[in-house]
């Protein structure tokens, strides 16, 4: 697996945006979060006054061998048929990047399916699709690392057209299935309290995706490291994401975290490298089961909590609104030395 030099921010910047922050002409503490928000943008940037520039959106895409095991309500069939939608604009995320001002592009990393030429989806298919994990590894160790390179080939792509602020999304059905085992080895959560409804299953439905989960964790007999249980039980698109994740944090880069799948693998990003956690910011708390319990362990605060599970992204890319409004806050507010004004709080 490729390496990474992740570093921590330099933490001796917080001090001179605590002060500025509590000098701008309003009651100390009085813009709740928008304050906390621009003390984490201004430490990862390094900047009293920060920019953000050039949002990206990355969907990774790709189909997963599990999935013949009828663990999801949505057909396989549904993952090229929502990158088609992607590609036509149709989809939630393409209207929320126009939004708000990301570029939105999709990594074809594994879909079982040939798409026709176009301008959105960059081909980068591993396989049509992983293993079974049931049976065997979802993907061998060269799989695993070319699924690396291309996250972090993506993410070097937007670094270099001036990116600094970036998001990504997934497409691939059974990808909640491969999450909750990800998240329950690399936490120790029991299993059955990581398996959710995913797109959509019923009670019943639920218990048989634990079950076959369970089976296959039964099967498993890798050394537990966290790249193995990545290359077991991951699919081509969680890995590129992983390494993405990796890729961003070694630029220095602002990491906006969607929902479930994005944060197991923002939490396999922080296992291989622990500094990776510094570059993040949680966009969004999902109703997925699970979630919650996940970001309680990433020690993570959501910015937003809207009842989404779309995954794509669209999580994150709603909270930047609100990451905008707390960099504003230290372009535009005024000191009170500025504004001439008696500081009226202790």
């Amino acid at each position: 697996m490729k390496t990474f030099e992740i570093t921590q921010p330099d933490k001796r910047i917080i001090n001179a945006l605590e002060d500025k922050i509590n000098n701008l002409t309003k009651p100390k503490g009085s813009l709740g979060r928008l304050e906390e928000i621009a003390i984490r943008v201004g430490l990862i940037t390094g900047s009293l006054k920060p920019n953000l520039k050039h949002p990206y959106n990355i969907i990774f895409a790709a189909d997963h061998g599990i999935v013949e095991e009828n663990i999801s309500k949505s057909p396989k069939e549904v993952t090229w048929q929502v990158v088609n939608n992607f590609i036509d604009g149709g989809a939630g995320i393409n209207y929320l990047c126009k939004q708000h001002g990301f570029k939105l592009v999709v990594v074809d990393t594994g879909v079982d399916y040939d798409f026709a030429p176009n301008d959105l989806v960059i081909n980068r298919k591993i396989r049509k699709g992983t293993r079974s994990y049931l049976h065997e590894a979802a993907m061998n160790s060269n799989e695993f690392d070319k699924a690396i390179e291309i996250g972090c080939e993506s993410v070097q792509q937007a670094y270099d057209n001036g990116c600094n602020i970036i998001s990504f999304g997934e497409m691939g059905i059974t990808n909640t299935a491969a999450s909750s085992v990800w998240m329950s080895y690399l936490t120790g959560i029991p299993l059955d309290e990581c398996v959710g409804a995913g797109s959509g299953l019923d009670k019943s439905g639920i218990e048989h995706k634990y079950k076959v989960l369970s089976d296959c964790m039964a099967h498993y007999k890798g050394d537990r490291s966290t790249e193995d249980i990545m290359r077991y039980f991951g699919g081509y698109e969680m890995v590129a994401a992983t390494g993405a994740m990796l890729q961003a944090a070694s630029l220095g880069m602002i990491i906006l975290v969607d929902g479930f799948i994005m944060t197991v693998c923002m939490l396999a990003a922080c296992k291989l490298y622990p500094e990776t956690i510094e570059y993040a910011i949680f966009g969004h708390q999902g109703d997925e089961m699970g979630h919650s319990k996940l970001l309680h362990v990433l020690h993570a605060r959501p910015i937003l909590q809207l009842g989404m599970r779309l995954g794509e992204g669209t999580g994150a890319v709603c909270a930047y609104p609100i990451i905008q409004s707390s960099v504003l806050m230290l372009h535009e507010m005024a000191s009170f030395r500025k504004a001439e004004m008696t500081k009226y709080f202790a």
